[in-house]
């Protein structure tokens, strides 16, 4: 009995010792980001790096912010997200609905269809949507950002339809009887139980334009219209990079996507494994 129990103290003890290694790699590039955005430009690249240096400059996060017009970069990045990603959580639950509630002929070969869209290269679709935007009239615009995401992705309805499915189909057909209608039973019934999908939906979504650097580059040739993923490039020439600039205002854009995924990390959780289970 005691050799079973120090087996089981000594395999958690390398599970937690593990684990540690495992965080400190992930977590060792953010540090160094965190002290780099401190340090003067001559500490940046020296003999001996320090990660904790000895002479802070707290100043390069404001120096950084001043140099560029970066409130407006942030505001223009907060339009976008603030746009999209409502629509995005709505459409992408509204075609789940229909893939997973609605019964019509080649439902399953339209559904494989909108999953191997997954495949096709970003790189495939852009000069097309260059060539479509603009005879629209959307270049230099913040639709180009806004609009793919807000009609739906393919991953995101996968994973909503997943949900979907496990949802009983004794709701629907009580609210049937009660009169509902198919739009009714969505938005009464489905939508309010898909609520942890939804939230995973609306994080990734947020994220993923948050980051978006190679979208906004091709279609946005007027810098008041940059996000932050470009105005962080801005420190970034030919001649040289402001390490230290660059650094602290890439601190600065971590905050936004950091800050919501601490207070929705339960939400996203259970809501991917809810999705993966569901059948």
């Amino acid at each position: 009995m005691h050799a079973l129990e120090s087996k089981k103290r000594t395999q958690t003890v390398m599970v937690f010792a593990l684990t540690v290694l495992c965080a400190a790699a992930f977590l060792f590039p953010i540090a160094w980001m965190l002290s780099t955005a401190v340090k003067a430009p001559e500490d940046i690249f020296t003999a001996k790096p320090e990660l904790i240096p000895t002479n802070w400059q707290l100043h390069n996060f404001a120096d950084a912010w001043k140099a560029q017009p970066f409130g407006r970069f942030l505001l223009n990045t907060l339009i976008v997200v603030g746009v999209s990603t409502p629509f995005a959580m709505l459409s992408a639950t509204m075609v789940a609905f229909g893939f997973a509630r609605i019964n019509f002929w080649g439902r399953n070969a339209l559904f494989l269809f909108v999953i191997g869209t997954m495949v096709i290269p970003w790189d495939v679709t852009a000069i097309p949507l260059y060539i479509q935007y603009n005879k629209m009239g959307l270049i230099n615009t913040l639709w180009p950002m806004i609009l793919p995401g807000a009609f739906g992705s393919a991953f995101f309805i996968f994973l909503a339809r997943q949900f979907i499915m496990g949802v009983p189909r004794d709701l629907d057909e009580a609210a049937e009887i009660d009169g509902c209608n198919r739009w009714q039973i969505y938005w009464s019934i489905i939508l309010p139980l898909c609520r942890p999908i939804v939230v995973v939906i609306g994080v990734f979504h947020f994220v993923w334009c948050w980051n978006e650097f190679l979208t906004p580059l091709i279609f946005i040739n007027d810098q008041s219209m940059y996000t932050l993923p470009l105005g962080i490039n801005l420190f970034k020439n030919a001649f040289n990079i402001e390490y230290e600039k660059l650094m602290a205002v890439s601190c600065l854009s971590v905050l936004f996507p950091a800050t919501l995924f601490y207070f929705t990390q339960n939400l996203i959780l259970g809501g991917i494994s809810l999705s993966g289970v569901k059948k």
